[in-house]
């Protein structure tokens, strides 16, 4: 088995057993672990976005680079700062380390998962 199936499973099975863990032992944090799977998710995507992104800069102009740089740290640093200061540092810190726990485990599933999806999309199209 390929090591990128290995970690989508692995991080969809953590996934569900520390939701399922705090929903059948009714812990506060239920909420806050499915707000911060969706933000991981989130995250992988726009991962995923961007890299695209970058990639199909290459030959391109220098304004056309120097602009979406722009833009991505001009929309990202003020989020990231936000995030951070308005939503992490102001959370029960027992409930912090489960809820970025949740956030990796988000971002890895959803990279990995739509590589897995784009590489059965991908062998489809071809024996088509």
């Amino acid at each position: 088995m390929k090591k990128s199936n290995m970690i989508m499973m692995i991080t969809f099975l953590i996934a569900v057993g520390m939701i399922a863990k705090t929903f059948i032992l009714n812990e506060d944090v239920k909420v806050f672990l499915l707000i911060f799977f969706a933000v991981g998710t989130g995250l992988g995507l726009l991962r995923l976005f961007v890299n695209s992104s970058i990639k199909k800069m290459k030959g391109k102009g220098w304004k056309t680079k120097v602009l979406f740089f722009s833009v991505l740290l001009g929309l990202g640093l003020p989020f990231q700062s936000w995030f951070r200061n308005d939503v992490l540092l102001s959370m029960n810190p027992s409930y912090l380390t489960s809820s970025l726990i949740i956030m990796v485990v988000g971002v890895l599933f959803m990279t990995t998962f739509f590589g897995y999806i784009t590489k059965k999309i991908n062998v489809r199209s071809i024996s088509e």
